[in-house]
């Protein structure tokens, strides 16, 4: 008996992140009947912002996926069954059929069956380890019992016929049948599995049958309109003319509970100052010439970098955390910066890890490799934990400032405008400049005005002469 569950093993979703409770399917790069070896990644999911790509870590044939791409499955939730044992045979039973309430006895020695044979099939025919994930080809030859729910003689008593809608017996470990996703939709919507009417083969209970369940009876309220904003939690509300519904999920999700967070929990306070940036702008284009930095990508926003990192040095009591569950404020000497990045799936902030001990050439080189992984889709959860201070440039979208949240866990984030010529006062007169707005939101639990104000005081004083990245560094 403990042959069958060895043979079909089940692939959980893991734990790829630190405290993470789900997943989102993306891509599956296996179907039923294909191989796979241990190693082998048979499933693309997304999570925590980032898309990880999962090995499978055992040999078999793909029985079958439990989970559609789209879903989004629970931390822990069987999502693949493989067969380990591909050559070996099914085990159907030879002859289920001479006595089908035999079948629907749990007790084998009631039958009493005059040969050994039926006794030694009975294991196989009743397999507890597919429950839940559709049934064998024994299971399937063995169940004849929607026939004999079927009244065939009617006319003695017409009582008979409500007999159907009660659910046949549950197999094997006394649950009905049920693929996981519907046995969560029926926990979600608090719906006994036992009481549900099941339609789908062999028994099986699927999502409209529990989805039918949990529908309001008709005759609640047949007169007056369905009241759509009320529905049935897991029902999909239907579109209205002129709207487009998208359901919340994957990078959307977890950056607007991101921002839910930190909006609700840190009072944030944003301020503004108008900068002439000319000189880095000229510094930017002599470090593109220098043959010491070939190869590696300089823009204004590896300056804007270097000149917060070093504002958070000469004021480092603006570089900290809120640690309400102990009451504490944590400062912290190793700066990891995130760098708010747009991608085709949204809105990734991967930081550089201690990024103020990089050098320039480090630093550009570690810019690049960040926006480069994320617009890819190649960042991991790693990079993106742990960031300490933001930088997002609104400015590439031609936006002059913005009042950007806070990362949850973080003191302050640096929004930086579009770099324009304007009209400036320079030596005494009016002339065209490169000029820019830059936007710091910080925690003012952690920063009070006078700090905050410091610390982008600095940041634009590096900005308008650069040569303080080495006077001041």
């Amino acid at each position: 008996m403990a042959a069958a569950p060895q043979r079909y093993r089940e692939f959980k979703m893991p734990d790829v992140g630190e405290g993470l409770t789900e997943a989102e399917i993306l891509k599956w790069h296996v179907q039923p009947g294909d191989t796979v070896s241990d190693g082998q990644v048979v499933v693309e999911v997304e999570t925590a912002k980032a898309a990880v790509e999962l090995p499978i870590p055992f040999d078999g044939t793909v029985r079958e996926l439990l989970w559609a791409e789209g879903d989004t499955v629970d931390v822990g939730s069987p999502i693949i069954t493989v067969d380990t044992t591909p050559g070996a045979p099914e085990e159907a039973p030879a002859a289920p059929a001479p006595a089908p309430q035999a079948a629907a006895e749990p007790a084998p020695e009631a039958a009493g069956e005059p040969a050994p044979a039926p006794a030694a099939e009975q294991p196989a025919a009743r397999q507890p380890v597919l429950v839940g994930y559709g049934v064998s080809t024994a299971a399937t030859k063995r169940r004849p019992r929607k026939p004999v729910a079927a009244v065939p003689e009617p006319a003695p008593a017409p009582e008979a016929a409500p007999a159907p809608p009660a659910p046949p017996a549950p197999a094997g470990d006394g649950r009905p049948l049920a693929k996981p996703p519907v046995r969560k939709l029926a926990k979600d919507l608090g719906i006994d599995l036992r009481a549900v009417r099941p339609t789908g083969p062999d028994g099986t209970v699927t999502r409209e049958d529990v989805q039918a369940a949990a529908a309001p009876a008709p005759e609640a309220a047949p007169a007056p309109a369905p009241q759509p904003e009320e529905a049935v939690p897991g029902q999909q509300p239907a579109e209205r003319p002129g709207e487009r519904r998208v359901p919340i999920r994957g990078v959307r999700k977890a950056t607007a509970q991101a921002m839910v967070d930190s909006a609700f929990t840190a009072p944030h306070v944003t301020e503004f100052i108008t900068v002439d940036v000319t000189r880095t702008m000229k510094l930017v284009a002599r470090l593109k010439d220098d043959p010491d930095l070939a190869g590696v990508r300089i823009n204004p926003l590896l300056i804007i970098a270097r000149a917060l990192l070093l504002a958070l040095r000469r004021n480092p009591d603006a570089h900290a955390a809120w640690d309400e569950a102990n009451q504490e404020i944590v400062y912290k000497e190793t700066v990891n910066l995130g760098i708010a990045a747009a991608t085709p799936r949204g809105l990734l902030v991967p930081n550089i890890k201690d990024a103020g001990r990089k050098s320039l050439a480090e630093l550009a080189t570690a810019l690049s490799d960040l926006v480069t992984t994320a617009r890819e889709g190649r960042t991991t959860p790693a990079d993106m934990q742990g960031g300490t201070v933001t930088i997002t440039n609104v400015g590439v979208f031609g936006v002059d400032s913005g009042t950007p949240i806070l990362n949850p866990g973080e003191s302050a984030i640096l929004a930086v405008g579009a770099i324009k010529a304007q009209p400036w006062v320079h030596k005494g007169k009016v002339k065209p400049r490169q000029v820019t707005t830059l936007a710091l939101s910080f925690d003012h639990r952690l920063i009070d005005g006078a700090l905050g104000s410091r610390l982008l005081a600095d940041v634009a004083a590096v900005l308008e002469h650069p040569r303080r990245l080495l006077t001041w560094g």
